[in-house]
C-alpha cells in the first residue's frame, strides 16, 4: 500500500511541475495564433522576423513579408512568438 501512495505522488508532483505548465504555454501560442492580425510583427519556428500582410484562413497559410517586397508564405502554425515579446528578453 504505500508504494502504490507514493506512486501516485510522484506522478502528481511530476504533473504539477512539468505536464501541466507545458499544456499552459501550448494554449497561450495557440490563442496568440488564433488572434494575429494584419501589421503584427512575427517570428517562425525557423528564427524568420517579419510582419503579416495576408492571412488566408481557408488554407491556415499566412503571407508574411520579411524585407521590402520580399514575402513568404508560412503555415500558420510554425509561427512562434510575436516579435516584440522576442525583443524584450
Amino acid at each position: 500500500m504505500p508504494m502504490l501512495i507514493m506512486m501516485v505522488a510522484i506522478f502528481a508532483i511530476m504533473w504539477f511541475f512539468m505536464i501541466r505548465p507545458q499544456q499552459k504555454r501550448q494554449k497561450e501560442i495557440q490563442k496568440f495564433r488564433n488572434g494575429l492580425s494584419v501589421g503584427d510583427k512575427v517570428v517562425t519556428a525557423g528564427g524568420i522576423h517579419g510582419v503579416v500582410r495576408r492571412i488566408d484562413e481557408a488554407e491556415n497559410v499566412l503571407l508574411i513579408e520579411v524585407a521590402d517586397g520580399v514575402r513568404i508564405r508560412v503555415d500558420r502554425n510554425s509561427l512562434y512568438a510575436n516579435a516584440e515579446a522576442t525583443q524584450q528578453k
